[in-house]
């Protein structure tokens, strides 16, 4: 996909696909977020296995990048999440708009591709993650009718845990 303007009454705002060369901004975004959400200690992935991650020979997420004259101002990065009971759903990651574009349509343009995305690739739904804190993110998912699920708690190990445990 090349570059698509995508205009609001603000900014000119170009949508494209995300490039390697673009990951080192994208993971400066990733680490604004992390404060935002105050867990600014919990991004560890380091540059080199978000670019193999991503463009490597087995890439597992892709990513749509809101550029303003050329500079990545948000990033909205998702992967194939597989359910059993429902199917091919497009797992959304991330969605990030740096703090200084915010409320100018950047969130909503990369939404909607996404939503284009799944609609092209066939998928069976869409789901991702929100705090229960960060309500301007509640407000604008929101405005999309999306459906909020109580009652699910989120599980994980971490690597250490993982390579520490004897089997």
């Amino acid at each position: 996909m090349t570059s698509e303007p995508m205009t609001n009454d603000q900014l000119d705002i170009h949508l494209r696909v995300a490039r390697r060369e673009d990951c080192s901004r994208l993971l400066d975004l990733v680490h604004e977020l992390a404060l935002y959400e105050k867990a600014p200690q919990e991004v560890t992935v380091t540059l080199q296995e978000f670019e193999e991650a991503g463009f490597g020979n087995k890439p597992v997420w892709k990513a749509f990048v809101a550029e303003v004259d050329n500079f990545i101002i948000g990033f909205a990065l998702y992967y194939i999440r597989y359910s059993t009971w429902k199917g091919q759903r497009l797992y959304l990651e991330d969605l990030i708009v740096t703090e200084a574009f915010r409320g100018k349509g950047a969130g909503k343009l990369l939404f909607n591709r996404l939503l284009q995305e799944a609609q092209e690739l066939g998928f069976n739904g869409m789901s991702w993650q929100v705090l229960d804190w960060n309500e301007p993110a509640i407000n604008f998912y929101n405005k999309y009718e999306a459906g909020l699920e109580a009652g699910w708690l989120n599980a994980s190990l971490s690597k250490e845990q993982i390579n520490n445990y004897k089997l």
